[in-house]
């Protein structure tokens, strides 16, 4: 079933529901709470391995679940992935790009490899997968993309620079990219949630750093996701309160901002 903005204009439209990263915490969450009587398919390494997953999205309601085999860091696969995709299901109506790795600031301070492995995966291989939908999507006049950026990319500081910096890169693409289809049917999403406690972040947390103020869990960012797709949106702060605070760090002296803690 088609929703609708508050604008008349459609905004889960019909078609399959695509979740690039199908073990995301979040990207599940938010597959499922639009799973009701769609097709849904969860895309990840070791697609045999998502029995859990594919149980709880056929358990929201979903007329059928499909698994497909698609790997982040093989972005020569991708826009034969997502042309594959199309031809074998239909129409894409909602895609959810929720794959990503924090990885280790301290090592990738001294680690080049390391470094350059968390840009590929949080920033090429994004913008390596956003490209097709965006181009399928344009074709079809319809469809919506959900992206994950990140506060950690509104002003990157230096106890998470890596990643941070990867996140004001894909932004930046992504806010490009919504404003490229702003007068076709196809909406982007942004989401900029501020720390999320969850699988992502359980070794920061095990090792002694604390959440950070106005952190939110994976089934708050979900729903605040869901939320801004019914209505047409194409940011969403999460929790919400975190934009006027991120207005006001952005305003900090540079000698202030770069001893705020994580």
């Amino acid at each position: 079933m088609t929703s609708v903005s508050r604008a008349g204009r459609p905004t889960t439209p019909d078609g399959v529901i695509l979740l690039l990263g199908g073990r995301s915490e979040i990207g599940l969450d938010v597959a499922r709470r639009l799973a009701d009587g769609a097709v849904v398919v969860l895309a990840a390494r070791r697609p045999d391995d998502l029995d859990a997953q594919v149980r709880v999205i056929r358990d929201a309601g979903a007329t059928a679940v499909h698994t497909a085999g698609f790997d982040a860091d093989d972005i020569a696969s991708h826009t034969p992935f997502i042309s594959s995709i199309v031809a074998e299901h239909g129409a894409i109506g909602v895609a959810i790009v929720a794959f990503g790795i924090l990885g280790d600031q301290e090592r990738a301070e001294t680690d080049v490899a390391h470094a350059l492995q968390i840009a590929h995966t949080d920033y090429m291989a994004q913008i390596s997968v956003l490209t097709p939908l965006a181009q399928v999507m344009r074709a079809a006049d319809a469809g919506s993309i959900v992206v994950f950026s990140s506060v950690a990319g509104i002003r990157v500081r230096q106890a998470n620079y890596v990643y941070g910096s990867t996140k004001a890169g894909l932004d930046g693409f992504a806010s490009g990219l919504a404003d490229s289809l702003h007068h076709t049917g196809v909406q982007v999403l942004i989401a900029r949630p501020g720390f999320v406690i969850g699988a992502m972040t359980k070794d920061l947390m095990d090792s002694g750093v604390k959440p950070a103020p106005l952190s939110s869990t994976p089934e708050q960012v979900a729903a605040a996701v869901v939320t801004a797709l019914h209505r047409g949106r194409r940011t969403v702060w999460i929790p919400w309160a975190i934009r006027p605070a991120m207005f006001g760090m952005r305003l900090l002296p540079q000698a202030v901002w770069r001893r705020i803690p994580r």
